[in-house]
């Protein structure tokens, strides 16, 4: 028997690729490269079993596959095809978040990623990007000043979440972006249970959170003015107060929760 050999030295099986499996690599191979756009349908059941050769059972398994994988969605019956999908951060980090949480991940750990992220983030834009890459973050202020004064919380904070995305995004940097997303997905869950569990009046919240924005204002004035050093020791101690407060109170020992119940 022909195979790979393991570190025992013991020959193993190939594995040979279903001819679903093949079908599933070819459509998610064009979903990957653009061929196909977010919506699109693909042809209907019918056209897709001549073209490509397959039956029906074949072509279904394909099917389920991809829809396993969240890159298409099928509906039963509909005369469509089924309709594509773009890979989302919001799936690998509902994923990740299974990984962290069977792996006994803590709060506190989740934080200290941020923590070993951001200020690196920091350091490059006040050195490299200056006022051309805080447009969007200082217009997001605007809209997230305009909460605090309607007294809307609940999206104050889910609005700081969108700040550190386009923080780590304004660098154009698609891989420490995509990173850095994935672990907000999963701060940004435990912050709106953490403000379930740990209720505070009215004027307590308010004060918060404005000192919250008077710091982002001030971080974004240092980027602008190209202060490299001031701006990494005033986002560092920013992160390293905010997480003491989500970590706090017990809940930096709490596991990393990826499913709602």
């Amino acid at each position: 028997m022909i195979g790979d050999v393991d570190q025992q030295g013991q020959m193993t099986r190939i594995h040979v690729p279903k001819t679903s499996e093949l079908v599933a690599d070819k459509i998610r191979a064009q979903i990957v490269r653009g061929e196909l756009s977010e919506g699109d349908s693909l042809p209907p059941e019918g056209q897709l079993m001549d073209s490509l050769g397959i039956s029906r059972p074949t072509l279904r398994e394909a099917f389920r596959i991809l829809e396993a994988e969240g890159l298409i969605s099928v509906v039963r019956g509909s005369r469509t095809g089924a309709k594509v999908h773009k890979p989302s951060v919001e799936l690998v980090a509902r994923y990740a978040g299974y990984v962290l949480e069977s792996q006994g991940t803590t709060i506190a750990d989740l934080y200290q990623a941020r923590l070993a992220i951001e200020p690196s983030v920091v350091r490059w834009l006040a050195t490299e990007g200056g006022v051309a890459s805080t447009g969007k973050l200082r217009a997001l202020l605007v809209e997230m000043e305009r909460m605090l004064d309607e007294d809307r919380f609940e999206d104050f904070i889910d609005n700081c979440e969108d700040f550190h995305q386009l923080l780590v995004a304004s660098t154009g940097l698609k891989t420490i972006t995509f990173m850095s997303r994935i672990l907000l997905s999963l701060a940004g869950r435990h912050q709106r249970d953490f403000q379930k569990r740990h209720a505070r009046d009215r004027e307590s919240r308010a004060k918060r959170h404005r000192a919250g924005l008077r710091s982002y204002i001030k971080l974004v004035d240092l980027i602008e003015a190209g202060e490299v050093e001031p701006a990494v020791a005033h986002w560092r101690l920013h992160l390293r107060n905010a997480n003491a407060t989500w970590t706090g109170e017990g809940e930096g020992s709490r596991i990393v929760e990826s499913i709602g119940g």
